[in-house]
């Protein structure tokens, strides 16, 4: 019986990154418009800071955080 696992070269992995990226964005697009279009109110984070976004556009700062940490495509992290 034969493998049947695709090759998990790097030029595929980054394909395969790089794909997830741009669907990952678009559902998530899709969903945030979607709440707004309900009635319900949204959290994005955003500089730092997180907000609830409500469909009338008024926005609250329920947290402030530590802001994101820059990565560069096929940077690599340890987790411990």
């Amino acid at each position: 019986m034969q493998n049947q696992n695709p090759p998990t070269d790097e030029a595929r992995i980054e394909q395969l990154e790089l794909s997830f990226l741009a669907a990952s964005g678009s559902a998530f697009s899709n969903a945030y418009q979607q709440a707004v279009l309900a009635g319900l109110s949204v959290v994005v984070s955003e500089d730092g800071k997180i907000f609830e976004i409500f469909p009338d556009g008024q926005r609250k700062l329920l947290k402030e955080i530590e802001p994101p940490t820059p990565s560069q495509p096929g940077q690599r992290y340890t987790i411990q």
